[in-house]
């Protein structure tokens, strides 16, 4: 019976944390929503940028004007409220974890978080204006570039996810090196390989131009190294740690 209220008590806590992530994404909606075409105008700066003088995006859809930004600040608000949402994972799984494990996870959830914001960042300020230049410059000649606002929009999303979840690699590389799954000096040994395959996963993920393949492939490859260096730190514990005790 003891253990029939324990699991209970387990699925309440799973339900309110959820509560509580999903509201923290619609609190942080609400005070967006206001600012949603302000914001899908920042988001459009890069391309705007580099368009023709007498060229403007347009929208092809009758109720693209409204949705494209609603969308945004949706996407938006998940990503403003990351960090609560790990903080309500991290609320609920540490009661199990082991003390060198917590030790590990938290600066690991942290981290995470910010190399996330990390590889947007660098989308936005180094990838869109250099793949936008490229894409109006080899625009042929009497063809105006007219970009459809919803489809921007799902291409910059794309580009924010895969660059966010790149960067993620050195966390991966920890969490490898940590479990004992693989170590430091084997992943040296595999260096040719991940680097063919980091620009095998830019070819895929990006627009099909070597200039976008090549802005994602390499800093993968140099997030990998700083990987090995920092996975190099932690390996695998031996004897079985406890956990902690509470009173």
């Amino acid at each position: 019976m003891s253990e029939e209220n324990s699991l209970i008590s387990h699925l309440i806590e799973l339900r309110s944390r959820l509560l509580r992530a999903v509201l923290s994404v619609l609190l942080v909606f609400i005070c967006l929503a206001y600012f949603s075409n302000d914001l899908y105008h920042l988001l459009a700066q890069p391309l705007l940028k580099t368009m023709p003088a007498n060229s403007s995006m347009i929208a092809t859809d009758v109720a693209s004007p409204f949705f494209a930004p609603f969308k945004l600040t949706m996407v938006l608000s998940f990503f403003i409220a990351i960090p609560y949402v790990l903080y309500q994972v991290w609320g609920f799984v540490a009661p199990g974890l082991y003390r060198n494990e917590k030790k590990l996870v938290a600066p690991l959830l942290f981290s995470s978080t910010v190399l996330f914001y990390s590889g947007m960042a660098f989308a936005y300020y180094v990838v869109f204006p250099v793949v936008f230049a490229f894409f109006n410059s080899v625009a042929p000649e009497g063809v105006t570039v007219a970009t459809d606002i919803n489809s921007y929009l799902n291409f910059v999303l794309k580009l924010f996810f895969a660059f966010g979840v790149s960067f993620e690699i050195p966390v991966a590389i920890v969490l490898l090196c940590w479990t004992g799954v693989t170590n430091a000096e084997s992943l040296r040994q595999k260096r040719p390989y991940v680097i063919v395959g980091a620009f095998v996963v830019g070819m895929l993920l990006t627009p099909p131009d070597v200039i976008s393949q090549s802005l994602l492939a390499i800093p993968m490859w140099i997030l990998y190294e700083f990987g090995i260096i920092v996975g190099g730190f932690y390996s695998r514990d031996k004897e079985e740690s406890e956990p902690e005790t509470t009173e």
